[in-house]
């Protein structure tokens, strides 16, 4: 009897919740309860100041800290003292937009950097290095993204555990060797992702999307280089990325934790000062947009086919950012109210699913629209979710969905920073793309005074069906018919969309390329280190 205990209290706590969630506080009646249910009696009451306090309860979004770092370094702080834990977020302008500021043709010198830089200094190997963070329980990190370098730390705040820790964090800035026979292990580990690339057709037409929308700029080429590139990445090249780039003028500092304002402050200014002063990177240039459509096509055997279209969007610092962020949800946003979902998946079952994003970025970013479906749906697909989009930049807000939109985006904002580590997180973008302190508490507030002509006006400003770049990875394609399709899509009397055809979708089966693809990224990470 004594070893089934356990069990017994876990299936009360089960039951117990399970009644607590099935109870209806507001058509409880309490003359109807007998004097043999005491039990209840006493439960009510509980019950519904449960429901009291979570009618009462609002999120507020922390009290962010502007320091005044002596030594001209942004540092923003949120102090919380709920655990023992500080967490350290050094955010440079280090991302893969500066690989060719390096060497021409030197693509992933900002990933290899992030990847080599704790496998060993001039004083300790990189086993050492990993010891000394593990021997005070430290988390120590490091990527690369397109346009961040991003370096995380998190400890305990006792000074025991905190000094070693800063002390080796600082030691891997200042002193990575970077040594060949990392890189060679390196290079050795990306050939089976490379493979992995060249199987995936989404992640291949990713890739093609980015070269045919930046040609020549910075953004063009994947944040982990090519094959090709990296081969010829030697421990010079990753040491003048870290002397030029790696540096107290190129960074901002996010922290978060249980300190007082002036001991994170204290804390900044001896990071700022123990790493290499340097100067900021130059600002990155502006990519060239197209005034057409820019139909490209990747011979794959497949079932399906993967669709994906987009131009040139904005960047990080204009005021429409907000705006399209909304109008973006309700176009191609997540679940089944979408615009684009309604349109394909609904109404005509063309696919699984279908979504669309705007990437925010120092030089502008992009906006664009994805999804796979069956071969034998593939132009009528396109023209479908082109009409949409279409429509969707010509005809009025849905007052109704804009304000369901906003509403959804308001619940789904405080997970933003519903820890540590998401607030750091945001306080590293936020430092990073300059703005305001108080913007965790501003957002909410533009967000709600919002109207349907301010999403108009930016939708018509920053979408443009016209000039869109296609690519599709199937087995073939007729360019000319789907350019014909497009135009027609853009004549104000456009004809009458084909009745649904609603048929089940069969899951995508993939078979290895024809050919095989040369010079192709080994993987190929998303570029979102904050979601704000």
């Amino acid at each position: 009897m004594f070893k089934l205990r356990p069990f017994i209290l876990l299936s009360s706590i089960i039951c117990t919740q399970s009644v607590i969630a099935n109870v209806d506080l507001n058509n409880v009646n309490l003359n109807n309860l007998g004097d043999n249910q005491p039990t209840d009696l006493k439960s009510i009451p509980l019950l519904q100041s449960l429901k009291n306090d979570n009618k009462q309860l609002q999120f507020r979004a922390p009290d962010v800290h502007e320091l005044k770092n002596r030594y001209k370094v942004r540092t923003l702080f949120v102090e919380s003292q709920n655990l023992p834990i500080i967490d350290i977020q050094l955010t440079f302008n280090a991302g893969s937009a500066r690989d060719e500021e390096i060497a021409a043709g030197l693509y992933g010198v900002a990933n290899m950097a992030a990847q080599l830089l704790d496998e060993g200094t001039e004083k300790y190997t990189a086993n050492e290095i990993a010891s000394a963070f593990e021997a005070v329980g430290a988390q120590f990190s490091v990527k690369a993204y397109r346009d961040m370098f991003i370096v995380k730390l998190r400890v305990l705040s006792d000074p025991k555990k905190l000094e070693p820790a800063l002390n080796m964090m600082l030691e891997v800035l200042n002193h990575s060797t970077f040594k060949k026979s990392s890189i060679h292990l390196m290079l050795t580990n990306t050939q089976v992702g490379q493979k992995q690339v060249q199987e995936n057709p989404s992640r291949m037409m990713n890739i093609q999307f980015y070269r045919a929308l930046y040609g020549k700029h910075p953004y063009a080429e994947p944040i982990t280089g090519t094959q090709r590139s990296i081969s010829k990445i030697t421990p010079v090249e990753l040491k003048q990325f870290s002397d030029q780039f790696l540096v107290a003028q190129n960074m901002n500092i996010a922290i978060t934790g249980q300190l007082n304002p002036k001991e994170a402050l204290k804390l900044s200014e001896r990071i700022a000062k123990n790493l290499k002063q340097g100067e900021k990177a130059k600002p990155l240039t502006q990519p060239i947009d197209k005034s057409s459509f820019d139909i490209r096509h990747m011979a794959f055997n497949s079932s399906q086919a993967h669709v994906i279209m987009g131009h040139l969007g904005t960047t990080r610092f204009d005021s429409d950012r907000l705006a399209l962020e909304v109008a973006n949800q309700m176009f191609g946003g997540t679940g089944f109210n979408s615009v684009l979902m309604k349109e394909l998946r609904v109404k005509r079952g063309y696919t699984y699913g279908a979504y669309s994003s705007f990437s925010f970025s120092q030089a502008p970013g992009t906006f664009s629209l994805s999804y796979s479906t069956k071969q034998d749906q593939l132009l009528d697909s396109i023209q479908v979710a082109h009409r949409a989009l279409v429509d969707f930049v010509k005809q009025p807000i849905d007052q109704k969905q804009l304000e369901e939109t906003k509403a959804g985006m308001l619940r789904a904002f405080p997970n933003n920073y519903s820890s540590n580590a998401n607030i750091n997180a945001q306080l590293g973008s936020m430092g990073f793309y300059n703005q305001t302190a108080d913007y965790l508490n501003e957002y909410p507030r533009l967000l709600e005074k919002m109207t349907a002509q301010d999403v108009q006006n930016a939708i018509q400003k920053h979408i443009h069906p016209e000039r869109l770049t296609i690519i599709v990875v199937n087995d073939k394609l007729d360019k000319k018919a789907l350019e014909m399709t497009l135009n027609q899509n853009l004549v104000p009397q456009a004809p009458t969309l084909k009745p649904p055809s609603i048929e089940q979708i069969p899951k995508t089966i993939i078979t290895p390329p024809a050919k095989e693809v040369i010079d192709v990224p080994a993987s190929f990470p998303n570029d979102a280190p904050a979601s704000i």
